[in-house]
């Protein structure tokens, strides 16, 4: 039965002119049946669409499946009328005929949607259907690559011998309302598409090429699905697109970019911009790059200044007032991070305020070509932006290629020609204007690069590896054809599509550039990219710059590299921009992490004391090696200044000049003493005794000496033990002559029974055993605690002090202990027999002597606890030459004097006159 339907069956109207309509017949019994099926399927499947257009892809998907087998079902006969004069622009066909066909779905041109397009919308004529569009110019290498890599397939006698490819370009909506449309136009061949109804004489189309985001890979899956299409999706590689259970027919040909995120944090770093705002586009792939980032951010110490996330419907680009450049530019934060496709983020360039400059620094990621933008909006803004590209190898011949391609050399086709006056502005000059009069010596080449880009991109060298993936899964095909049994093949001999996806998920090869490609996603690589630096000229002339690399692979050092003297920052400035909360703390000071804000707003608190931080931005200060110090800024550590109480320096000059100088009179005394020997104030109170009180003062104060200059382990030995020894001796004679003092005065009674005491044997025997006592105690001090060459490195900032360690402190009260019995012991005798009525009783000298010794003594105690470092030196000669020259003075000074200057009163009438005066 021959069945007609025209194209005007919404409204039932007759066709004008019949000539516009071609019949075929249909196992369906009438023409109303036929309708009465197809509108109420259509009007439902448009209703649930809209429902949907918002809805989670995968819910989307299975409903779409859902709906579309009902509809498929439809036993349906229509016809097809003439293509209206917009239909090209509506779906723009660029074709090359062969044996074998690729379908290409790419997105040459798009929509100026004003309103969402309702049911009555899809059934309009296509002349009503005309709408306002604009050419997306860049878009047309990808045209361009297919066209390239087929002709070069064909010219390979290798692959296909003896068959012909050839390729359908269809233009892919970015918009949710169009992309079923769209694919519903190829399946049917009409610009009125009807579900399970093809208009081709003969289908030769054996995969498709398209999905240049994942939305639309979902979205066309939904329907190619159901004839088990192999689809090869060339845009950005998503981890939901691997389910097999899911999306069977649907093979991935970009690279994994699993490591993009980490490289846009490693430039993060590198800058040290820890205040970034995050652009996205609203969908899943969207929200998994943000959970990813702000990860990886984490990691680095930056944070997320703020978040926009764009509506990937292409409508919202003139529809919608929103303006997100406004929010962008009142946020503190100067770097900006933006991932998405390029259509999709369209809409930053038609928000921004053109020839006002931002003053941002924008991070892109592969996805989104930087140069597209729409012809009206200035270049300005996204001035000095670093954009991550995928680093692909030259594709020999490609650019060759694109400098013949030129309408006058392919008449027929029109796309190529609408495409030419569109990127040339032919039709802005003149409507009547013929190719000739408007570009006759122009290429490709000469455009600007916002309009086309002779060096292959990204997307265009993935969809250049899809079409050889197809052709060698055809040369296995065929291959496998010529040596099986002919009626295998269909009855065109054309191999049907689902034959070939046994031979796609394992096809590996080696395209033209060199560069291996894996079919099998699971053996894909890791994509590396290129940072490159977007520059503007003042005469609008446009070109990225490679500035660095990353290299995820590559081994740590040499998988992100930066060249930061080659970057132009634009408008912002000749140095690197900085992009942070709050200004870096300088080195000295320590980050102080405000309450209830983000790490990355501080304020800054200068090290504590000892403590220094040597970079900016420090969380702790650290403190300096013991042998170092921090500088009055803290920000270094400095060798401390090794020092010790030197014979050089002042204060040891001074001290050696006393101790000599109290030494050399101690020696005249003796020699005083010595000389006047035989004289009654000499040999009172045992001249022996005298003699060694006098020569163990001399020592005293020479073995302050020791205390001075640096310590060695001699010295350390020597310097307490000789002071605890010699002084203990002197104390020792001082005791003895005391006792002598007292004995005497007693022995002077009638029947005295003590006389045989006051003898030089029993004095000197108590020198011997006080001593003594002290020798053993500073052996056993040294035997078992020795003093030893000792660092101050606390006691004065900046200086290590050199001293000695005393081993045992026990050992060293001790020794002062034992010293300090025997000059209370002095003391107290003396104090006693002051006045007993002697001629030559020098008791009274004594008593003054061991006050001034003890008092010194007593006085050293705390002073040298409370004391560090070379201050406890000091005390401790302050106090040996003190209580030296008190002995010194108050017992030996006035006998000198009666020596020296009062001879007379040194005879024994003398004396016996003054007493009895």
């Amino acid at each position: 039965m021959l069945l007609c339907a025209s194209s005007d069956i919404d409204g039932g109207l007759e066709p004008e002119n019949p000539q516009q309509f071609s019949c075929w017949t249909a196992p369906c019994p009438s023409v109303v049946p036929a309708a009465l099926w197809l509108l109420p399927g259509l009007g439902l499947w448009l209703l649930f669409r809209e429902m949907l257009l918002h809805a989670p892809r995968e819910t989307f998907g299975l409903l779409s499946t859902l709906l579309l087998t009902l509809l498929l079902q439809l036993p349906v006969s229509v016809c097809r009328t003439k293509k209206a004069p917009c239909l090209s622009r509506m779906s723009p066909s660029l074709s090359r005929d062969g044996d074998l066909v690729i379908g290409g779905f790419l997105p040459l041109y798009a929509l100026r949607v004003n309103k969402v397009t309702r049911a009555a919308d899809f059934m309009r004529r296509p002349n009503e259907d005309c709408r306002s569009y604009q050419w997306l110019h860049k878009n047309f290498q990808q045209a361009m690559t297919i066209r390239f890599a087929v002709e070069e397939i064909n010219r390979d006698p290798v692959l296909l011998p003896n068959v012909s490819l050839g390729f359908q370009v269809y233009n892919a909506y970015h918009s949710d309302e169009r992309t079923l449309e769209s694919s519903l136009q190829w399946l049917t061949g009409e610009s009125q598409p009807v579900p399970n109804y093809s208009c081709r004489e003969q289908d030769k189309i054996v995969a498709i090429i398209g999905g240049a985001t994942s939305a639309l890979s979902v979205q066309m899956g939904t329907l190619l699905e159901l004839y088990n299409f192999p689809q090869l999706s060339f845009g950005p590689f998503d981890l939901i697109l691997t389910d097999k259970v899911q999306f069977p027919s649907l093979y991935q040909m970009a690279p994994k970019d699993y490591s993009l995120q980490q490289g846009v944090a490693r430039l993060l770093a590198y800058f040290k911009w820890t205040w970034v705002g995050l652009v996205t586009t609203d969908d899943l792939r969207g929200e998994e790059f943000l959970r990813e980032m702000t990860g990886r951010m984490e990691k680095y110490g930056i944070c997320a200044a703020f978040t926009e996330k764009i509506p990937v419907s292409e409508r919202i680009h003139e529809e919608s007032k929103v303006n997100f450049m406004p929010r962008i530019m009142e946020s503190s934060a100067r770097a900006v991070v933006i991932h998405g496709d390029t259509d999709s983020l369209m809409v930053l360039r038609h928000s921004q305020i053109p020839f006002i400059p931002m003053y941002k620094i924008w991070i892109t990621t592969s996805h989104w070509d930087i140069t597209m933008r729409p012809k009206y909006v200035d270049n300005y803004n996204f001035y000095g932006a670093l954009t991550f590209t995928y680093l692909t190898s030259e594709v020999p011949g490609f650019k060759s290629f694109l400098k013949t391609v030129h309408p006058s050399k392919d008449p027929k086709d029109t796309v190529l020609r609408d495409f030419w006056f569109s990127a040339f502005q032919c039709q802005s000059k003149s409507k009547n204007l013929d190719l000739e009069q408007c570009t006759p010596n122009e290429t490709l080449e000469s455009l600007p690069i916002y309009l086309f880009d002779t060096t292959m991109s990204g997307l265009s060298y993935t969809i250049y590896n899809a079409v050889y993936a197809v052709a060698w899964a055809l040369h296995e095909e065929l291959l496998r054809k010529s040596e099986t049994a002919p009626e295998e093949a269909g009855e065109s001999g054309v191999p049907h599509p689902w034959q070939l996806h046994s031979f796609l998920k394992d096809i590996q090869f080696h395209n033209s550039a060199g560069d291996q490609v894996f079919m099998d996603e699971k053996r894909r690589s890791e994509a590396q990219y290129d940072i490159r630096n977007y520059v503007t000229s003042l005469n609008d002339t446009e070109f990225l710059v490679k500035v660095g690399q990353f290299l995820p692979n590559t081994q740590p050092g040499q998988d992100f590299i930066m060249h930061e003297e080659d970057i132009n920052w634009g408008w912002l400035d000749t140095k690197i921009p900085h992009s942070v909360c709050s200004a870096s703390c300088a080195p000295g000071y320590r980050k102080i992490t405000k309450e209830g804000e983000p790490i990355c707003c501080f304020s800054c608190s200068q090290c504590p004391e000892g403590e220094i931080s040597k970079q900016t931005d420090m969380d702790q200060c650290a403190k300096c090696p013991e042998d170092e110090h921090p500088n009055k800024e803290r920000d270094h550590c400095f060798p401390k200044v090794v020092t010790f109480l030197d014979f050089t320096g002042s204060l040891g000059t001074a001290l050696t000049f006393v101790a000599a100088s109290f030494s050399l009179l101690t020696a005249l005394v003796l020699w005083v003493f010595v000389k006047f020997r035989d004289t009654p104030i000499v040999k009172a109170n045992n001249r022996a005794l005298s003699y060694t009180l006098l020569v163990s003062l001399s020592f005293c104060f020479l073995c302050s000496l020791l205390f001075i200059g640096r310590p060695t382990a001699a010295t350390c030995l020597l310097r307490q033990t000789t002071f605890g020894v010699v002084f203990t001796v002197a104390v020792a004679c001082i005791l003895a002559k005391t006792i002598m003092v007292v004995l005497a005065f007693r022995v002077t009674r009638p029947g005295s029974s003590i006389r045989v005491w006051v003898q030089s044997r029993v004095s000197n025997c108590i020198v011997l055993v006080c001593s003594g006592i002290q020798v053993m105690l500073c052996g056993f001090w040294l035997g078992t605690s020795p003093p030893f060459p000792d660092m101050d490195l606390h006691s004065e900032p900046g200086h290590i002090i050199i001293q000695c360690n005393e081993g045992s402190d026990i050992a060293f009260y001790c020794v002062l202990g034992y010293m300090g019995f025997l000059a209370l012991g002095s003391f107290t005798v003396a104090f006693l027999a002051r006045s007993l009525p002697d001629t030559f009783n020098e008791a009274k000298f004594i008593t003054f002597s061991m006050l001034v010794f003890c008092s010194v003594w007593v006085s050293f105690l705390p002073t040298y606890q409370s004391t560090k470092g070379q201050a406890m030196v000091v005390v401790e000669i302050f106090s040996i030459l003190a209580s030296g020259a008190g002995l010194l003075g108050c017992i030996f000074l006035p006998k000198c004097y009666v020596i020296l200057l009062r001879p007379e009163r040194n005879v024994l009438a003398g004396m016996k006159r003054k007493v009895n005066s």
